[in-house]
């Protein structure tokens, strides 16, 4: 792949991810401008917004565990949730595609990818070692427990939820990571 054309890819990326976003109907969108010539086929298109996907969610979890050190599970399903709710129209379409997948090679790729997300998941909130089927188990649960989703507004980061607003005359807490360079500076 030369420069060019990787730069072009992710142009085309970035506007199949608008798209889907605003459409949010679960269709792979094989019709856009330079979809057809950027990507080999449908799976192609769904492994490159699967990689978007997963690449988003793997900064919030590390965001929300750094956040939130104490209680994992809600910190891991929060960060799920945020993610869901920035990349609505990818979420939407990886549901669809696995679960009405085109062809068998699909629906065994995306299943596949959804275990591995839902292991990954359990084992960041410290509910499995391994990426085994109990692991997605767990994991599944995790971002399926309506319990763990928060209020109205997804995105909502947890600290936000939990502190009030500080007001002027109090300083910030400050976070675990700065009171351990604190410790360190000391």
């Amino acid at each position: 792949m030369t420069w060019t054309s990787f730069h072009r890819r992710g142009e085309v990326l970035r506007t199949v991810v608008d798209e889907v976003d605003a459409r949010r109907d679960g269709m792979v969108p094989m019709d856009l401008p330079g979809v057809a010539e950027t990507f080999r086929d449908e799976l192609d298109l769904i492994a490159a917004l699967s990689l978007r996907w997963h690449a988003r969610l793997s900064g919030n979890v590390e965001r929300a565990l750094m956040g939130e050190p104490l209680d994992l599970g809600s910190a891991v399903a929060l960060a799920w949730h945020q993610t869901c709710a920035e990349l609505p129209g990818i979420r939407l379409l990886l549901d669809r595609c696995t679960d009405h997948p085109a062809d068998a090679a699909m629906g065994a790729a995306l299943a596949h990818a959804r275990e591995k997300e839902w292991a990954g998941l359990a084992i960041a909130a410290g509910l499995a070692s391994d990426g085994g089927a109990a692991a997605a188990a767990a994991g599944r649960r995790l971002v399926e427990d309506p319990a763990r989703r928060g209020p109205d507004t997804p995105s909502q980061s947890q600290a936000a939820r939990r502190e009030p607003a500080a007001t002027v005359d109090e300083p910030p807490t400050p976070s675990l990571v700065d009171r351990i360079r604190a410790v360190l500076a000391a």
